[in-house]
């Protein structure tokens, strides 16, 4: 499995509260949800964002609270992917649980920039900043987590069992 888009960039401790703010918590809408992603950081964000792009963000992405609502906003928007030096351990779960693919790896969050177009390839880990060259080795998924993904969730790949 591949992803292959553009990036939005963020810095560090972008929280659950402003990639889906919690004013709108109380729809089930994955659609409504992603109409509204990122507009307290980025009130662009919903108007740039195309399917396959990639969010980059530094330290601590997903912190806040445990909302699994912020992957489902983001995955829903057309993200592909988030590339952050670190992520808060709940949001990690939620992905992984929703079937958002998401790679720690600090030097791509570091280096890439704005706008740069990106490849990942989750089997191997490999992050290639399309823009630039650069290429990135992040700790790809174990094989389970792989599945988990490609079955778009932890539901989705217990009902395929």
């Amino acid at each position: 499995m591949n992803a292959l888009g553009f990036v939005h960039k963020y810095g560090d401790d972008v929280n659950t509260d402003v990639i889906i703010p919690a004013r709108y918590l109380n729809t089930t809408s994955h659609q409504e949800l992603a109409a509204h992603c990122m507009e307290d950081i980025d009130p662009d964000f919903v108007k740039n964002v195309q399917p396959g792009d990639i969010v980059v963000a530094l330290k601590n992405f997903g912190c806040g609270s445990s909302r699994e609502h912020a992957p489902i906003a983001l995955k829903a928007s057309g993200v592909s992917c988030v590339i952050a030096s670190t992520f808060a351990r709940i949001f990690y779960r939620n992905s992984i649980n929703i079937g958002l693919p998401i790679l720690e790896c600090p030097e791509a969050a570091e280096k890439i920039a704005a706008g740069d177009q990106v490849s990942v390839d989750f089997d191997s880990g490999v992050i290639t900043d399309k823009t630039t060259g650069q290429v990135f080795q992040a700790q790809p998924f174990p094989p389970f987590i792989q599945k988990i993904i490609h079955a778009g969730g932890l539901m989705e790949s217990i009902r395929t069992k």
